[in-house]
């Protein structure tokens, strides 16, 4: 019980102070909601996919919006965490009477509940200006876990790189990583009318595999084997990240 009160009481000070930096609110909020509207009615247009109509296109990218939207928000989270230890945050915290796992817990669970409160307002936007679904409670219940699964993984994946950075902007260096995958995907276009190398890694690297699955589902369709190998790779990730983390940590 006690590890559960330290985890949040530090996750309670970094969720304030997100929502007091107008940068942070900025990025991680307004970019992604931005982005929608730009790829609808800017882009959107000039797009074409066959047997979808330009009002049905906010509904194709509205998947990968979400997954930029989490992805920005890790890379905030890899900055609080890389401040912290830069301060001394760490060794104060480590002096204090206090569960030493909670403070990356605090920070990871302060990340989540950003992100998916981001999200959640994005696609808010979404229904607003178009996004329609046919899925039923459950497919919206495995879309929502996917899209966790998938705040939870990319929110240990930034702390491995927040430990071992030595300047901010190294800190956030894997947040590029994820969104150059985002935009190398089907996260926006067909991968079938890319070059074949392209196509190729497109098809079968993770955030692929997560955005079809996250479609499919919220389309109510089919999903194949895109969510199991989705989840094999959020998992596989997110322990690899989570070892590499709390090994750094214990170094600090």
């Amino acid at each position: 019980m006690t590890h559960i009160n330290d985890t949040w009481t530090l996750a309670n000070r970094l969720i304030k102070h997100n929502l007091r930096s107008l940068d942070t609110v900025i990025t991680v909020v307004l970019m992604p909601i931005m982005m929608l509207l730009m790829m609808v009615y800017i882009f959107g247009g000039a797009i074409q996919i066959k047997g979808l109509s330009h009002a049905q296109y906010v509904t194709y990218i509205l998947p990968g919006i979400l997954l930029m939207t989490i992805a920005m928000g890790a890379a905030y989270t890899a900055l609080r965490i890389y401040d912290d230890k830069s301060s001394g945050m760490f060794d104060r915290f480590k002096s204090l009477p206090i569960a030493k796992s909670a403070v990356l817990g605090g920070q990871a669970l302060a990340s989540i509940v950003f992100m998916l409160t981001s999200t959640l307002l994005v696609l808010c936007v979404g229904l607003l200006i178009g996004f329609r679904s046919h899925a039923s409670i459950g497919e919206w219940a495995m879309a929502m876990g996917l899209l966790i699964g998938f705040a939870i993984m990319i929110t240990w994946l930034a702390v491995p790189f927040a430990l071992a950075a030595h300047s901010v902007d190294g800190a956030s260096t894997f947040s590029y990583l994820v969104l150059m995958l985002l935009f190398v995907s089907s996260a926006f276009v067909p991968v079938t009318g890319m070059p074949k190398v392209v196509r190729l890694f497109a098809e079968h690297q993770p955030m692929t595999q997560l955005i079809v699955a996250i479609r499919q589902l919220l389309a109510a369709q089919p999903i194949g084997n895109h969510g199991w190998i989705a989840l094999a790779w959020l998992i596989g990730i997110t322990v690899i990240a989570y070892l590499s983390g709390m090994r750094l940590y214990r170094r600090h």
